[in-house]
């Protein structure tokens, strides 16, 4: 086998997993900054971490229905959470939601403190395992991600109904990919394609994440890196240069 077949071989699962993160977080991510509650994602993601270090505690496996309950459940309330701060108190939303982030994460280290693998616990949930994830996690990812999207283009982002499907989303894709890729996946491309509309915006997010899905993968095998913090870099560095870009087309537009 060659040494490309070989590099193909290794991220082709990997690889497939962000192409399955990205259908749903370019969509949602848009909405998110829309809605100019940008550590949502952050906090969602972490609430739901929380329930699989619950479930972790109590002796459950990370892969087991029973750890997935627990990490749905923890989503759910906590995007319920959020929604009451949006209802009752708009003015401070996003200073709640930062506190909420900050409580669920140290109460995720204190469940840890007493575990002797505590901090590889942590480092897969905030970094991930991508070049470890399987078919089957795939597979499951995607009969949970399929509905969500069918709601999502049928009955349109309801208040509520945003909260809910995007609980449901993160909690899948943390477990995928882990928090920090969570969060990158959602806001960087949203950043970067925010001056396109439609479906041009859509299309160009997916190519920015798909481009630096690819590059961090393969950046992680050449040169031993951590493949969860790779492909944020890579997407921070593809939504920079994509983001001038458009800027500067703008500005040509304008003065003509």
């Amino acid at each position: 086998m060659t040494t490309a077949g070989i590099e193909l071989d290794i991220i082709g699962v990997p690889m497939l997993a962000g192409l399955l993160v990205l259908v749903t977080h370019v969509p949602l991510g848009r909405e998110v900054l829309r809605r100019g509650i940008i550590f949502i994602d952050l906090a969602v993601a972490q609430i739901a971490g929380l329930g699989v270090i619950v479930a972790l505690s109590l002796d459950h496996d990370a892969g087991d229905w029973i750890t997935q309950g627990f990490a749905i459940i923890s989503a759910l309330l906590g995007a319920t959470l959020i929604r009451g701060f949006e209802r009752y108190w708009p003015d401070i939303q996003e200073a709640l939601i930062g506190i909420t982030f900050v409580l669920a994460a140290t109460a995720g280290l204190l469940l840890l403190a007493g575990d002797p693998h505590g901090t590889e616990h942590l480092s897969e949930l905030l970094a991930g395992q991508l070049l470890w994830v399987t078919a089957d996690q795939l597979l499951v990812a995607a009969a949970l991600y399929l509905p969500v999207m069918m709601l999502w283009y049928w009955l349109g982002p309801g208040r509520f109904r945003f909260y809910l499907l995007f609980a449901v989303t993160v909690t899948v894709s943390v477990q995928l990919v882990g928090v920090f890729l969570v969060f990158s996946c959602l806001i960087i491309p949203a950043v970067a394609i925010r001056r396109l509309q439609g479906i041009t915006a859509i299309t160009a997010g997916y190519g920015l994440g798909v481009l630096a899905f690819a590059a961090g993968l393969l950046c992680s095998l050449w040169f031993d890196w951590p493949a969860g913090p790779a492909v944020v870099w890579m997407l921070a560095l593809t939504g920079i240069i994509f983001g001038i870009a458009t800027g500067l087309h703008y500005r040509d537009r304008r003065v003509d």
